[in-house]
């Protein structure tokens, strides 16, 4: 409604009518010549050629006709023209059905091409008629939905199975490296789906056939014929080249089937092969691309847990080889960090960090280097002597502390950490004593990743070592001011380090007569200690006991340094030329062992200072030892204290029955503690908090002898009622 203002100034109302267009009388004829018109149209477009009528001018005869109510006799008329094209071009495929499958498909798709384009412009002419009349009635398809409807039932169902036979074969031949049409492959597969002649029977069952059958055989050829490196090259190659093939040309569900057919086919039907002919080798050579390639490949058929149990297998063999061969165990820890090394570079590097993997390695490791109890202990606390006694000579502080990182890896593995105690413990006192450690800092480091480990418990005792030497370089300073005051033991330099007991390594006595300067230094220092510190009580132990003797040879004077038993042996060639075995120990009072070992070292090893006659390295007591005057080094000092270094088999054994006996005292204490927490316990729950308590390997029948060794000593005794439960008895 519109206001408009009168001449009286008043504001009047006028209503705005709107009214049809006055009906326009059309010939009788209209129907007829509107629809030649139309029809002349159709015909053109699908013969190719030229439309005489413009396109405004057919939309609008459309639009005429529906409004005169004649749109379905203009659909079925439509309908009626497209069947009868498509018959046609269906009778001329049909004969070319025999041609070659690549003329075909040519022929197929230069079909399929032109019907979509003729589908385009005849449904922008009808557009009216599919608007106002195809899509809002039931049962009508639209225009474009008709075509294809049409183009299925008049032309592609009657060459469907030479339709897909040629599809096949085209995409066989690209697999064989063929080259082919890959657009035309695309449309025509494209046009099977948009007909809905792809899904199951009609299409994709026959496809997902030929490739199972495709990839069986090739798959096989080349498991038989290459190793299995250049397999996994092949099959991660022919994954890749599927899946593009897939996504170019397939319907992405049929993708997915593809895909899991190949992998089926490539993969999993051979990942056992795979592993038993090439992974140990992959794994021995390092070759962390190929390993790689085979981890991406199992995981992506879920056969990674194959892979990791194939993995621990190797491993555990590697380490087995390594741990239970005696004559290796010089380079046991060596070879254990190199393999560790190796391990950890391929889990890295081609097995993407994984953790299973990782925890896998951690698992084998603690299994394996626990199957040799005792030994890997040693040699790690073994290991670390030696590096501890080169220090940053070999290596850069940087290396070596990576390299003690590493150490402490293999560390962590081993049940038995009171056996490394025992022998670290020994080797750090030979270090300490004989003044073999190259650096201070790097043993501090040791003691301190130890302590960050086990606690501060167990690194105690090796603390106080320390605190001991410290303690008696300030004794030995004092008592010198001492001895040159009172002019005692004039020419012979001592230094004594004295050590708690409880601390250090125990050494059996040797009553070993030393010579009487030396006698007379250690009555004044043991006086000089007594007077200073009151109720303790020095032993003196000369097992590790070094010395330097002024040596005058006929080619040259040295220095030469030598451990106690050595040098109280060689003086003895002061008073005599010639002195046998015998008579040597009868003077020293050493053991068989000892004196053979003492004697060795100086008439038999590299720096022969004596002369044995007759010569060889067994030495009988009538063998006759003297001085050798043809004795001559570069050096001026020499030392020939190394055996104090090494430690004999014997040495070791009693190490390890010391362990042995401290473990007893650990077990007792444990069996005590739980049975006075928990009163009475059945013998299986006591086992099983033992095996949780105790911090070092034993077996079930050890734990039950001292059971009942408590029970003999009435620390426990059986339920009268229930013989299988234990009682404390306060």
């Amino acid at each position: 409604m519109f206001k408009q203002s009168g001449k009286s100034g008043k504001n009047t109302i006028r209503k705005l009518k709107l009214k049809n267009f006055a009906l326009v009388k059309l010939p009788d004829s209209f129907k007829e010549d509107t629809w030649k018109t139309l029809l002349d149209a159709v015909k053109a477009i699908h013969a190719q050629k030229p439309v005489d009528t413009t396109l405004e001018i057919l939309y609008q005869n459309v639009q005429r006709l529906c409004s005169q109510g004649a749109a379905q006799e203009v659909y079925e008329k439509l309908v009626s023209e497209l069947s009868t094209h498509l018959r046609n071009i269906s009778v001329n495929l049909v004969t070319h059905t025999t041609a070659e499958p690549r003329q075909f498909l040519s022929l197929l798709d230069s079909i399929w091409t032109s019907h979509c384009d003729h589908m385009i412009l005849i449904r922008g002419i009808f557009l009216f008629m599919d608007r106002s009349y195809a899509l809002p009635t039931a049962g009508i398809e639209p225009i474009w939905e008709l075509g294809l409807s049409l183009l299925r039932t008049h032309v592609i169902l009657n060459v469907l199975p030479t339709t897909s036979r040629a599809l096949l074969q085209a995409i066989a031949r690209e697999r064989g490296g063929e080259q082919t049409n890959k657009s035309r492959l695309q449309r025509l597969v494209k046009m099977l789906i948009a007909l809905d002649l792809y899904k199951g029977a009609y299409f994709e069952d026959a496809l997902l056939s030929d490739t199972m059958d495709h990839f069986t055989l090739e798959s096989k050829q080349n498991l038989e014929s290459v190793e299995a490196a250049a397999y996994l090259m092949y099959a991660e190659r022919r994954l890749a080249e599927e899946a593009d093939r897939a996504a170019t040309y397939f319907d992405i569900a049929t993708q997915k089937s593809l895909l899991d057919i190949v992998e089926r086919c490539i993969v999993t039907t051979h990942m056992d092969h795979v592993l038993r002919s090439g992974l140990c080798k992959l794994l021995i050579e390092e070759r962390h691309d190929d390993l790689a390639r085979m981890y991406i490949l199992f995981k992506r058929v879920d056969g990674h847990g194959l892979l990791k149990d194939a993995f621990t297998v190797y491993v555990m063999e590697r380490g087995k080889d390594i741990v239970l061969k005696p004559e290796r165990d010089k380079f046991m820890v060596e070879d254990l960090l190199k393999l560790k090394k190796q391990l950890d570079e391929v889990v890295t590097r081609s097995f993407q960090s994984s953790t299973e993997f990782d925890s896998a390695i951690k698992t084998t490791f603690e299994d394996f280097i626990n199957k040799r109890p005792n030994k890997p202990a040693e040699m790690i606390a073994k290991f670390f002597d030696a590096k501890l006694r080169t220090g940053y000579k070999e290596c850069t502080e940087e290396v070596l502390e990576d390299l003690f990182d590493r150490t402490m890896v293999l560390f962590r593995f081993i049940n038995g950490k009171d056996v490394f105690e025992a022998f670290y413990k020994n080797y750090l006192a030979r270090r300490l004593l004989l003044q073999k450690s190259a650096s201070d800092d790097a043993e501090r480091t040791i003691l301190s990743k130890l302590k960050h480990e086990c606690g501060s418990g167990f690194t105690s005792k090796l603390e106080g070592m320390f605190k001991d030497m410290k303690l008696s370089a300030d004794l030995t300073s004092s008592f010198r001011d001492t001895v040159q005051r009172d002019s005692i033991g004039s020419g012979i330099d001592l230094t004594v380090n004295v050590l708690t007991s409880s601390q250090w390594p125990t050494y059996t006595p040797v009553e070993m007569p030393l010579p009487s300067e030396i006698s007379a230094l250690q009555a004044s220092f043991t006086e000089f200690y007594t007077s200073n510190h009151r109720n303790r009580k020095l032993t003196w132990e000369t097992t590790l006991g070094h010395c330097l003797i002024s040596g005058n040879f006929p080619k040259g004077a040295k220095d030469l340094q030598m451990s106690i038993y050595q040098g109280t042996a060689l003086l003895l060639f002061n008073q005599s030329t010639s002195i046998t075995a015998e008579e040597v120990q009868q003077k020293l009072k050493l053991s068989t062992d000892e004196l053979a070992r003492t004697l060795q070292s100086l008439a038999c090893g590299k720096v022969r200072v004596l002369t044995k006659t007759p010569k060889g390295k067994e030495v009988s007591p009538t063998d006759t030892f003297e001085v050798n005057l043809k004795f001559e080094n570069k050096h001026k000092r020499v030392k020939i204290n190394q055996i104090q270094l090494k430690e004999t088999q014997k040495e070791a054994e009693q190490t390890q029955e010391k362990v042995f006996e401290d473990r007893i005292f650990s077990v007792d204490a444990a069996i005590v503690r739980i049975m006075k927490s928990r009163i009475t316990i059945s013998h299986n729950d006591l086992i099983s908090e033992l095996f949780a308590q105790l911090k070092f390997p034993v077996k079930a029948s050890d734990l039950k002898k001292r059971i009942e060794s408590l029970m003999d000593r009435e620390y426990l005794q059986r339920d009268e009622k229930d013989a299988s439960k234990y009682v404390y008895m306060a």
